[in-house]
């Protein structure tokens, strides 16, 4: 299946990482490439340009996609939150600008195989680099009722959670829970009937919640977020586009606490800890996709795109 994915947000992104022609950007989340095509027809020859994604063949398709651009390129199989590691490794003091594209791609949830889908029968995989060895079939299969309880609740926003989590239990007493068209019958029979009329496919909040915590989604934002801040070159900015509200929450909270100078408590009249900002923001509200773009792509309708700039 060849790689497709739909830049969301794209010329806002490009437009606030105010792309210098000589400068060094990462794309953190290269995907299909998209965002990183835009950067570098911004390039000029000695431009760099640094594509991460822990996705083999989101590499794959990002290199064939951005061959044809003449500035530098480096690629590199890895997770986002290994920036400080990977620009080490590569002896890049500095980056002037970051996108981190928080979203899975589409290519994932299309390709079958892959196990994200609720719509396709696969194996219960979910895992975005399958170098990893937990995935969504460990979840199912191996937390407990109160730990699936929580993850479906709290990230998923699930109503019904303690009933699903209820459910799976049950069901894998009697064999082991593989595929995603099993969990999907599962959970189709612990919603009310009622329930299951109005919204969303009845498994798309349960998909989504053992999705992130098969891949660590909203644990790694902060520390990277922070680690990116050491990294940016003053003025550098740094753009994130998220998709949850539990990600955009994390992100607006530490963009927040990074452009926050004094950290004393507020009843002390004078400020003690000497402290200094380390980000500006760009956005004080996100900047949301429009009604042209949502109609053109539905997947972008709870994009949200936050930026920051280093002091």
């Amino acid at each position: 299946m060849n790689f497709k994915h739909i830049s969301v947000l794209l010329e806002e992104t490009i437009e606030n990482l105010d792309i210098k022609p000589h400068g060094i950007y990462v794309d953190g989340t290269l995907g299909g490439g998209g965002h990183a095509s835009k950067i570098c027809e911004s390039l000029e020859k000695d431009g760099l340009l640094v594509g991460i994604d822990q996705d083999q063949d989101a590499l794959d398709a990002a290199k064939k996609r951005l061959e044809k651009y003449t500035n530098q390129k480096i690629f590199v199989h890895s997770n986002f939150s290994n920036i400080k590691n990977v620009l080490e490794s590569l002896n890049i003091d500095g980056i002037d600008g970051i996108i981190l594209d928080l979203g899975v791609s589409s290519y994932q949830l299309d390709e079958g195989s892959r196990g994200f889908s609720y719509m396709q029968d696969a194996p219960l995989d979910m895992r975005m680099d399958r170098r990893n060895d937990f995935c969504a079939k460990d979840v199912v299969n191996g937390y407990t009722e109160d730990e699936l309880t929580r993850i479906i609740k709290e990230y998923g926003e699930e109503r019904w959670a303690k009933r699903i989590a209820h459910f799976i239990v049950n069901e894998r007493k009697k064999k082991t829970i593989e595929t995603t068209k099993e969990l999907v019958e599962i959970i189709k029979s612990a919603i009310p009937a009622a329930a299951r009329r109005d919204g969303p496919h009845p498994a798309k909040r349960t998909f989504q919640a053992i999705r992130i915590e098969v891949n660590n989604e909203l644990g790694i934002i902060e520390q990277t977020i922070r680690d990116v801040s050491e990294k940016l070159n003053s003025g550098g900015r740094i753009c994130i586009i998220t998709f949850h509200s539990l990600e955009d929450r994390i992100v607006k909270n530490t963009f927040k606490d990074l452009s926050t100078a004094c950290k004393c408590p507020p009843e002390l009249p004078i400020c003690q800890c000497g402290g200094k900002a380390v980000l500006k923001r760009i956005t004080k509200k996100p900047i949301l996709p429009s009604d042209l773009e949502i109609e053109m792509n539905p997947r972008s309708r709870s994009a949200k795109l936050r930026v920051a700039q280093k002091v």
